[in-house]
């Protein structure tokens, strides 16, 4: 008999993917809720919080070897309360408790561990714990043993301890080098140092900063594509264009479904970890984007298709939500869906029919899979566990002279190739989906899509985009007024002069099985309140403006610190051990950063002061940090560009309707172009 046979526990009446998955586990998990803590104050017990997502590797394999164990699980129920939590739905409790995992330990990641007095105060945490000694690391069970001994034997500590975190935590609101001053002057030189420090820790070789693992910094690449349209600055433009080139062409991204794995474990883009995160593909969709606009390299817009396209055919529910993530294994292993041998690439381009590993017969039908395979570096040996994982290692030209044919031919046939080998592979096994819609990540991919959708010139990308704002809008919304007139500026008062509608609009944080769930972020209004602009941008539809609008208010009104900036909790969230407020971007934008942005373009549109003085509070303290640490605030640093080059203002008279009139000619004068 299984683990889904013998035990079932609270995690089965859950939605997150994640937490569902954790349901047969013999461990008695419990969601985190008051019960649970309830249960660890009466039982005097301390509380084992597990903290992962369900793209996450080693996840699952902190799951396989120690949450299905039996004997595991039942020292775990008899001494602790044992929480888990998808990181996804809450990153108020990720924040918080990572922060206390990377000031004990000096490195955080996932799965989280922590171990937290029943009133939530951290004591100890790390991240992956073995089933066995290894790695230089102690087994789990010996940690769970250590902390169980602790809390009988030395409780006094432990209380101090957690204590004394709890008050690091509530003062790690700003980071070192933030100035404590209400407010300060927009210095330039900030712009200017933040392009030096990046300049200096650029890797040459490999492009993007930092070694292994190698992570894409689309927020990095977004402002210096902006410093380069200020400056023409020829080094910000190798900088930008020689990441872009060496990520794309990487095994990082998918040559043949398109869309970027999370990140590469080496420092040469080439051995991903294979999960897919809708925010990834979201902001670097819109990098690529933009660097197509500014310097009219057609391999970028190539690129930006194929990844709004597999987001597609991929990760788009039928309502018209974005899913969260593709996980990195299939048939439980890492990789497997995306790898290839010769054989395999031979049998495809061959024309097997069966898709059975069948060398080919004819002398063509072998170059184009030699070709294929010179192109894109499969070898007997591959380069993961015995296979290939694809990637760019020839150019057209080069190709051409090997093979003694046209560099129009070779095009030709790689197109070919790569259709029919993503076809084969259409018949693996997928690697699972995290089909949960999560609003400030649907709000990235909307400006996404919706900005696509203008450049491009693709009617299709303005529809996919409607469609995800009014689902965002009808069911992650606490309320049900959407009766604001339609239409076009020119059709209305000034924008100043849009009010939105007396009825609060506020957001829930996650959706799935026709479910809304949790309190939305900071990150969740700010987020939804730039896809909503962008839309509104491409569509003239005056109601997605004042949606917008009225998200911005209501950041004002529930999440400001009246210090400067924004706490990433609304005043009527639940209590926690602390109030979280993250200013560093990580994986996305802070969603104080994105917030700031979003405030300046408020202000750009509606002339109202409240926006400016909102987001320069926020900005202003940063300073310091920002020009020591471009890579970990470069939202931040978009977002001052902005304020520090104010928008220029262009007027377009004419009728809104029809592709062939003189505003609409217009219109693509101004899009085409890259104009931050």
């Amino acid at each position: 008999m299984n683990n889904t046979q013998k035990y079932t526990n609270r995690l089965v009446k859950e939605t997150s993917p994640y937490l569902v998955d954790h349901a047969h586990n013999p461990v008695d998990w419990y969601a985190w809720s008051q019960e649970a803590l309830q249960k660890a104050q009466q039982e005097n017990k301390p509380i084992f919080l597990s903290i992962g997502y369900a793209a996450c590797h080693w996840c699952h394999v902190m799951a396989d070897e120690s949450f299905e164990d039996e004997a595991t699980a039942r020292f775990m129920n008899a001494h602790f309360v044992n929480i888990k939590v998808d990181r996804e739905e809450r990153p108020d409790l990720d924040s918080i408790y990572m922060n206390a995992v990377v000031a004990m330990t000096g490195q955080g990641g996932w799965p989280m561990s922590v171990f937290l007095t029943p009133d939530g105060k951290p004591f100890y945490g790390g991240t992956y714990f073995p089933k066995t000694p290894r790695y230089g690391m102690p087994s789990f069970l010996n940690v769970l043993q250590g902390i169980a001994n602790a809390w009988k034997n030395q409780r006094a500590d432990i209380e101090h301890n957690g204590a004394e975190m709890q008050k690091a935590l509530s003062e790690s609101g700003m980071p070192r080098g933030a100035t404590n001053k209400a407010m300060m002057p927009l210095d330039k030189r900030t712009l200017d140092l933040a392009l030096n420090n990046l300049a200096r820790a650029f890797d040459g070789e490999n492009g993007g900063w930092g070694g292994a693992p190698k992570f894409p910094q689309p927020m990095t690449l977004e402002f210096l594509i902006r410093a380069y349209t200020q400056t023409r600055d020829e080094l910000i433009l190798k900088m930008l264009t020689f990441t872009l080139d060496k990520m794309a062409r990487g095994g990082m991204y998918d040559q043949l479904g398109g869309g970027f794995h999370r990140y590469a474990t080496d420092d040469i883009w080439l051995v991903p970890h294979f999960e897919k995160m809708l925010y990834d593909n979201a902001q670097l969709a819109r990098v690529y984007l933009h660097a197509y606009q500014a310097t009219g390299n057609e391999f970028y817009k190539r690129i930006t298709i194929e990844i709004l396209d597999y987001v597609i055919r991929e990760m788009t529910d039928a309502n018209g939500g974005f899913y969260s993530s593709q996980d990195a294994d299939s048939e439980g292993r890492e990789g497997k869906f995306f790898v290839w041998t010769p054989e395999e690439i031979r049998s495809v381009l061959g024309g097997s029919a069966s898709g059975l590993l069948i060398v080919s017969k004819t002398k063509q039908d072998s170059n184009d899979a030699q070709l294929f395979m010179d192109a894109y570096g499969v070898t007997a040996n591959g380069n993961f566990e015995g296979k290939t994982i694809l990637h760019r290692v020839r150019d057209n030209d080069v190709l051409a002279a090997m093979h003694k044919v046209d560099e129009s031919e070779v095009e030709r046939k790689l197109n070919d190739a790569r259709q029919k080998l993503f076809n084969a592979r259409e018949r693996r096994v997928k690697p699972a989906r995290d089909e949960k819609i999560l609003t400030g990540w649907n709000g990235l991919m909307l400006a996404a899509f919706a900005e696509a959708a203008r450049v491009l010139k693709r009617e299709d990308y303005r529809h996919i985009a409607i469609r995800n704002a009014e689902f965002l809008l009808k069911h992650l919304t606490t309320d049900e007024r959407r009766t604001t007139k339609a239409g076009i500026a020119g059709d209305s008062d000034e924008l100043n002069d849009v009010r939105p509608s007396s009825s609060v609009l506020r957001l829930f944080r996650s959706y799935k099985d026709g479910q809304a769930r949790l309190n939305g972020y900071l990150e969740d209004y700010a987020n939804l309140a730039e896809g909503l602009l962008a839309l509104y941008e491409t569509t003239f539809e005056e109601r997605y403006f004042v949606a917008a609008r009225e998200l911005a208010d209501q950041m004002l009104a529930h999440f400001l610190d009246e210090r400067g900036g924004f706490f990433d909790t609304s005043d009527d969230h639940e209590e926690l051990v602390v109030r979280p407020k993250d200013v560093q971007d990580n994986a996305v934008p802070s969603g104080s950063a994105m917030a700031t942005m979003v405030q300046f373009k408020l202000a750009a549109y509606t002339g109202d002061a409240k926006y400016i003085e909102a987001g320069e509070a926020a900005l202003a303290p940063l300073q310091p940090a920002l020009a020591q640490a471009p890579t970990g605030f470069a939202w931040w640093l978009n977002a001052f560009e902005f304020e520090l080059a104010p928008p220029k203002e262009i007027a377009i008279v004419g009728p809104s309707t029809g592709a062939q009139d003189g505003a609409q000619e217009l219109l693509n004068v101004v899009f085409d172009e890259y104009r931050p």
